[in-house]
């Protein structure tokens, strides 16, 4: 239990503030700083594609987001320090992206990311500075419980909650992060900068992933993964063909417009992508909807599952509605999610992230939807 450094003063606290280039990074810089913490900003030089097109650079690195980063840095009065993450990068993130996309899955590398980058090198890479924590720009809160446990809770603002994408983070890492913005709406945050003159104060949020130059991730497949992207058949459940896919990782579960089918006598979805025969299968509404899963490579935020039978509420995307459910944990690091009623969208290799209200309980990685149940289940 990390109690000792709680109590000491903001003057006697070191933290290494991860900065961006962005509005909520250098906002969280400033408001550390303003409460007196000794603060280091360090941003990470991330891998990028060369050689591919005109302005091939990593977006969350950019020349001009170092740029931005080190004025930031400089206003405020903190060294800073840009280190170099791009082997780790690669192999952990972007191979991963690469990797699912084509064994047919729907890949999230942002988890990966945070799993990984953020919070294993970057925090390790601060604790070997001797920091006390590690801050960055993620809307998120913490709470500090009596039993010291650290709670990880949504953000003010709903709509820019990213506690979706820390449910990687157990009590080791909880107890040595800090997220300063989770406290504020965005548009407060915006105006926190521009009252403080941050160069940052009015720059676009980036929502695309950083590592794909031209958010064309498609072409990118094509470039990295050419044989993931091969044309194929789609088909029913019956193996009636419809048409031809122009690759796998083009396409969704749930997914209606854009599949090019015509005359169908009612509206076909994608059911499944089905790389061992490179077959993309579709089928009616009624053939989508799934009431269960099985997530895998678990992780919960308090190091603990919750017991079997829970009814807690599960986000299976970043931006889907997060809907009731039941959990039944399965060994150590797997869980059965039995939704109250069916989800046309469920796509393994997505995140699934369990809440309890505000409260982020973890998540694990869809491995794959289970048939509706057809009878009781007696536990």
């Amino acid at each position: 239990m990390k109690r000792t450094k709680y109590a000491k003063a903001p003057a006697e606290t070191t933290v290494v503030v991860a900065m961006s280039g962005g509005v909520d990074s250098s906002v969280a810089a400033a408001l550390l700083v303003e409460r007196g913490y000794n603060c280091i900003g360090v941003m990470m030089r991330l891998w990028a594609e060369v050689g591919v097109g005109e302005g091939s650079t990593n977006k969350c690195c950019s020349l001009e987001s170092v740029h931005d980063a080190r004025r930031v840095a400089d206003k405020l009065g903190i060294p800073f320090y840009l280190i170099n993450v791009e082997r780790p990068f690669k192999e952990k993130v972007v191979d991963f992206f690469i990797d699912g996309y084509s064994r047919g899955i729907t890949p999230n590398p942002c988890l990966e990311c945070n799993r990984h980058i953020r919070f294993d090198y970057l925090l390790n890479y601060a604790r070997r500075l001797g920091a006390d924590y590690l801050a960055t720009g993620h809307y998120a809160r913490l709470r500090y419980a009596e039993d010291g446990k650290v709670h990880l809770l949504k953000g003010v603002d709903e709509a820019k909650d990213q506690s979706y994408v820390l449910s990687v983070l157990g009590q080791d890492e909880l107890h040595d992060v800090l997220f300063p913005v989770g406290e504020y709406p965005k548009s407060e945050v915006r105006r926190m900068a521009a009252e403080r003159g941050l160069p940052t104060a009015s720059k676009h949020d980036s929502m695309d992933l950083c590592f794909i130059f031209d958010d064309d991730y498609r072409r990118f497949l094509r470039t990295w993964a050419a044989e993931a992207m091969r044309p194929g058949p789609i088909v029913d459940r019956r193996g009636r063909v419809y048409g031809q896919h122009n690759g796998l990782p083009g396409y969704t579960i749930g997914q209606r417009k854009g599949l090019g089918i015509a005359g169908a006598a009612e509206p076909l979805f994608v059911l499944e992508l089905d790389y061992r025969n490179n077959a993309l299968v579709v089928g009616t509404a009624a053939e989508l909807g799934r009431d269960r899963l099985i997530a895998e490579r678990v992780n919960w935020t308090l190091d603990e599952a919750p017991p079997a039978g829970a009814r807690v509420q599960c986000k299976i995307r970043y931006k889907a509605k997060a809907v009731e459910c039941t959990l039944f944990p399965i060994g150590v690091d797997q869980v059965e999610v039995r939704f109250d009623a069916p989800l046309r969208d469920i796509a393994p290799g997505q995140g699934a992230v369990f809440y309890d209200g505000d409260l982020c309980l973890g998540g694990g990685v869809i491995a794959r939807a289970e048939e509706p149940m057809k009878t009781e289940i007696k536990e």
